[in-house]
């Protein structure tokens, strides 16, 4: 289920912090250890009806016995409501600290009506540039869609932008034409595709990055007059892929971006009474 790059949580003296980004597609995870992401992996979202395999995931991460009495707290962002209620009722039941990020919790600024229906992914994402690459900065996140998280100078969220992600578009021509295959996420030798392949990474490849690239450009023309250049950080699945190298102007490729957010959250809420248990 999982693809971890340590299969066990580390041992803490009093309590193991659990830090998990549920996404559309897959849910990351990594331990907060001195105020640091280790032990880091990823399980599939479970659809919305069985989404009593969170505890599951969970359990998979802490490499452990589900009923284990070791305290746990969990810090999370979810897009996903049907996985929220999950976790909120397996933090009930089995004790667990919870803090979950969202409008109330992560301490960005926002100019007004701004946050409002704001991912809690994307506040967590816009605290992170701000605290760990610096502002004004635009978050790109590739993941299943593709979104823009703009940072003003004095790290407050201004809002951003929503598109479908690559792999989205690659699904689409392939379930909605009766002849178009399903190919791979590369660059194409030439943007004039010389077969069926070549045409659709052409399009969609090169075509997704030809999109980032404009919106990034679109995105700096607004900022306010005098404002120095946005850090450009890439975040999410897809990131570290061999065509998001493609895209100019990046700062930085921070893949666990959303994690390490999440990490400086619960280091925010650390003792206070925000922090509610079940």
């Amino acid at each position: 289920m999982r693809t971890p790059e340590s299969h066990r949580a580390p041992r803490m003296i009093d309590r193991v912090i659990v830090a998990l980004n549920v996404g559309n597609t897959h849910i990351g995870y990594g331990f907060v250890e001195g105020g640091q992401i280790t032990s880091t992996g990823r399980a599939p979202t479970p659809p919305a009806d069985r989404a009593f395999e969170i505890e599951m995931v969970i359990d998979e991460a802490l490499g452990r016995a589900p009923d284990s009495s070791e305290p746990v707290e969990i810090v999370f962002a979810s897009v996903v409501p049907a996985a929220t209620d999950a976790l909120r009722a397996i933090a009930a039941r089995r004790q667990f600290r919870l803090l979950q990020a969202d409008e109330t919790t992560v301490p960005v600024a926002t100019r007004p009506g701004t946050a409002s229906g704001a991912g809690d992914d994307r506040l967590v994402n816009a605290l992170a540039a701000s605290e760990l690459h610096g502002a004004p900065a635009i978050v790109v996140d590739l993941g299943t869609a593709t979104t823009f998280d703009v940072v003003g100078e004095d790290g407050a969220f201004l809002g951003g932008g929503i598109a479908p992600g690559i792999g989205l578009g690659i699904d689409a021509l392939t379930t909605g034409t009766a002849q178009l295959p399903r190919v791979p996420l590369a660059l194409p030798a030439n943007p004039i595709g010389r077969d069926t392949v070549e045409a659709i990474q052409a399009g969609t490849v090169l075509g997704h990055v030809g999109m980032i690239e404009y919106l990034l450009r679109a995105i700096t023309a607004q900022l306010p007059a005098g404002s120095a250049p946005p850090k450009v950080i890439l975040t999410g699945g897809l990131s570290a892929h061999t065509w998001a190298s493609a895209i100019h102007g990046v700062t930085a490729v921070d893949p666990l971006l959303t994690l390490r957010g999440l990490a400086l959250l619960h280091a925010h809420h650390a003792g206070r009474a925000t922090v509610a248990t079940g």
